[in-house]
């Protein structure tokens, strides 16, 4: 066998078990991404209903609270970054670190400055490579995130919102995440959770035609809001956490499918350069047979006469 036979047998061999790795990935992504809806469809009713009874209390009190009142100037904002500890997942991380970044400049923009929390050891990676300050991390979750994980990330948040700036809290609480449109589309969105906007609120409720429940409150408005904050707050960071992880996995099945569907190229390719070769191969030894039978017969010939 020539050399270079024997080169591209090899990469075939290489290739094929690269494909045989990659289509195991699609697949483990595939199961992933089914059981992360299932979760996001489950807990964005609830996320909504508490975000409408927060509007709700909000709305029909006069009192001034961290969820319901902005800040007359202010000054400092929490940004929290959702990102994967995995990759192989395409522009997922990318466009969520991105999308970040952006809202940091803007909020810089407006003379706010602004604290990073991340989840994620890719978005932590990212800070760290460019000595980027990082008010407080969370890896080791994001594939198949808890609410006891979005209790943990919740709680320097939840403390930071309700310490006044000069002691080091927040007017303002962002968050960025992927969110789940479809298998096929994935977001990266940058909305504001703290202080909520009630006017939004209730104009999405007036465009679906829903009346706001009246609520009495016991023992006052300001007890209720105190109560509701943390859950909240919480609520709206598990479903980001569970948005993301599903998005995670149709970005890691649609990238692994391309790698996939790529080796198989790459392979039916280097099998024609591998045919190709052995012809080459075959038809110099037959010319090489022909020859040396010819020159055989010319000599015996020459000996004859």
């Amino acid at each position: 066998m020539g050399a270079q036979l024997r080169v591209y047998k090899r990469r075939i061999r290489s290739v094929t078990a690269t494909k045989k790795i990659t289509k195991a990935m699609e697949m483990i992504a595939a199961s992933r991404v089914v059981k992360a809806q299932r979760k996001v469809a489950a807990s964005t009713p609830y996320a909504q209903e508490l975000t409408r009874a927060v509007t709700a209390v909000g709305t029909g009190s006069n009192t001034k609270h961290p969820l319901t009142t902005e800040a007359e100037n202010p000054t400092r904002a929490a940004v929290l970054l959702l990102t994967s500890d995995r990759g192989l997942a395409g522009a997922f991380n990318s466009n969520a670190i991105k999308a970040a970044e952006q809202l940091t400049e803007r909020l810089e923009r407006e003379g706010k400055q602004v604290d990073t929390y991340i989840v994620g050891r890719r978005g932590v990676a990212h800070y760290n490579f460019r000595e980027r300050k990082i008010a407080e991390s969370f890896t080791g979750f994001t594939d198949e995130p808890s609410y006891a994980d979005a209790k943990k990330v919740a709680a320097p948040l939840i403390e930071a919102i309700e310490k006044d700036t000069a002691d080091g809290g927040v007017d303002e609480l962002h968050i960025v995440y992927t969110e789940f449109v479809s298998m096929m589309t994935q977001t990266a969105v940058g909305p504001r959770l703290l202080p909520l906007r009630l006017d939004e609120v209730a104009a999405e409720t007036r465009k679906k035609d829903e009346i706001l429940p009246l609520y009495d409150f016991e023992p006052s408005a300001e007890d209720v809001l105190d109560a509701l904050l943390p859950r909240y707050v919480e609520s709206r960071i598990y479903n980001a956490l569970l948005q993301s992880a599903a998005s995670k996995h149709a970005a890691t099945r649609r990238a692994m499918k391309s790698a996939t569907d790529n080796a198989g190229e790459l392979i039916n390719t280097l099998s024609r350069l591998a045919n190709a070769a052995r012809q080459a191969e075959i038809t110099q030894e037959i010319s090489e047979i022909v020859g040396g039978a010819s020159a055989l017969a010319d000599a015996t010939a020459g000996s004859d006469n």
